[in-house]
């Protein structure tokens, strides 16, 4: 059987439903977890789902499968990427990690938003293994919402939405009720870590809160200096866009109680180290980063009563944006992560800020990006809202499969390991040239990279199309479609290779420019 040349391609059409039906009739496994395991990237062990399967019972699935168009390939799919698990359960290599001196057993967070708003919400999320949770922003003003709130850039005929746009504030809940939210469930889940996120206009209210928190018996407190839609001057991005205000807020609170301190930091702002530093010297633990970056919208969905205004903007199109904040923080000495550019154990600054990763997070290989830049853990927010608390299953599996692979026992070596690789754009090497190299078996003739390169490039792919008047016995000669680089033009840029529907090209070595 031909393997199919995309199998995230179909797999991205699963509407992931409730209680599959596709499940529900295969007797001996479980298709949707399979497909659910290639939509976020385990593709390499879907099989443990399918492997006592029937090619009938894959095609009984098929015939179930719930889809506003066709079904989902499920045989085809499935069979297609079926290979031998590299991790056994046994093998399993521990997610186990410190942050600000408290240990955890995975570095996955519930993000300060809706997913964390009352105690079932967060019992569930940790029963089903999420570490922790930073819950939804406390406050002493009274919060009122507005409806519809929600906005999403969506992939045009589909469900999945690319970009997230909120203008949800704070919690809701009074604020005795939140703070016996945070007990009970530090209480009843005594090993998961419980971060107490909190947003006062005065330096009264940041002490009360904190103090509320602490005496809740919460891990850690996160101090929300990011919000981009409070409604209230003062409060939210206006403080995290001054990093005088970071500092005094900061140090209040640090002054107040004995917990780790979290300073949450906004990327509506030039320079996001100029508050973190603010942060560190008054006397911060660690930082998150990033929160929702203010956007704008324009569809009907949009509007309130017939207005609109700026919000945030979250989900995965955001997380180039907020890896490029994680790297400036990490490239502060102020970070604990700083040793490690200079190839020392040592930090001048002590031990030195951590970091939380926040920002676009919805596979393991988009967590592992935080963590190589540095982040000992990182929050998830917009991911869960689309595809639930279960995405934690794939998080973990995905992570543990990957230390198997590079032969690590733990994800401590991830942190920061890869910061030394970037360096300023003048360090660049500009003296040679990778050349792209199309495969001839992979390439379908549709001529994408000529098209870019004669439009948007450098005019270095020439492409030949060649009528089929030819036969070969019966069968008619199929049309020759096929590209070809032109070495004296190219000037290896790739964007021949971002834009190729198959794969079909790739590179040649790394050679001196002539």
């Amino acid at each position: 059987m031909d393997k199919l040349l995309h199998l995230e391609e179909e797999a991205a059409r699963c509407l992931l439903c409730v209680d599959a039906p596709c499940s529900q009739v295969c007797k001996k496994g479980d298709p949707a977890r399979a497909i659910r395991a290639i939509r976020f990237g385990n593709e390499k062990l879907s099989s443990r789902w399918i492997a006592e399967c029937t090619d009938d019972d894959l095609e009984a699935a098929e015939r179930a499968c719930i889809h506003y168009d066709r079904p989902i390939r499920i045989k085809e799919l499935l069979r297609a990427a079926a290979c031998k698990d590299v991790v056994t359960d046994t093998s399993l290599p521990s997610l186990e990690i410190d942050f600000c001196g408290i240990h955890c057993e995975n570095p996955f967070f519930l993000a300060s938003s809706a997913v964390c708003t009352n105690y079932e919400m967060v019992a569930r999320a940790f029963e089903m293994g999420w570490a922790g949770v930073f819950y939804k922003t406390i406050c002493l003003q009274e919060i009122h919402e507005v409806s519809p709130r929600f906005d999403a850039c969506q992939q045009e005929g589909t469900a999945d939405f690319y970009a997230f746009r909120n203008m949800e504030q704070l919690s809701e809940n009074p604020v005795d009720v939140d703070f016996d939210i945070l007990r009970r469930l530090k209480q009843n889940y005594p090993s998961k870590i419980v971060v107490a996120s909190i947003m006062g206009q005065t330096e009264e209210e940041w002490i009360k809160l904190a103090k509320m928190a602490e005496a809740a018996g919460v891990d850690a407190i996160e101090l929300n200096f990011s919000c981009p839609q409070m409604r209230m001057a003062g409060m939210g991005s206006d403080v995290g866009q001054n990093p005088e205000m970071v500092l005094f807020f900061t140090a209040f609170v640090k002054r107040s109680v004995s917990i780790p301190i979290i300073p949450k930091m906004t990327p509506n702002i030039t320079h996001i180290t100029e508050p973190t530093m603010s942060a560190f010297f008054a006397g911060a633990d660690a930082i998150s980063a990033i929160n929702t970056i203010k956007s704008v919208t324009m569809g009907d969905r949009a509007r309130v009563s017939g207005h609109k205004t700026i919000s945030g903007l979250s989900g995965r199109a955001v997380r180039p944006i907020a890896l490029r904040h994680i790297l400036e923080i990490a490239q502060t000495p102020m970070t604990r992560t700083a040793s490690k550019l200079n190839d020392t154990n040592d930090n001048i600054y002590g031990k030195g800020l951590e970091v939380s990763g926040i920002g676009g997070i919805e596979t393991w290989r988009d967590a592992l990006e935080f963590i190589q830049l540095g982040c000992r853990n990182v929050q998830v927010c917009t991911a869960v809202m689309q595809y639930g608390y279960r995405i934690i299953d794939d998080l973990i599996l995905g992570m543990q499969n990957y230390l198997t692979e590079r032969g690590l026992s733990s994800i401590e070596p991830l942190v920061g390991e890869e910061l030394p690789n970037f360096v300023t754009p003048t360090d660049l090497d500009r003296d040679t040239i990778v050349y792209p190299k199309i495969d001839r078996d992979k390439c379908i003739g549709c001529g994408r990279c000529y098209i870019s390169c004669q439009d948007g490039g450098h005019q270095a792919i020439a492409f030949e199309s060649v009528p089929a008047t030819e036969k070969e016995g019966e069968r008619q000669r199929k049309e020759i479609r096929q590209p070809r680089i032109v070495g004296t033009k190219c000037v290896g840029c790739h964007l021949c290779r971002l834009v190729c529907p198959t794969g079909a090209i790739g590179i040649t070595k790394r050679i001196t420019k002539k």
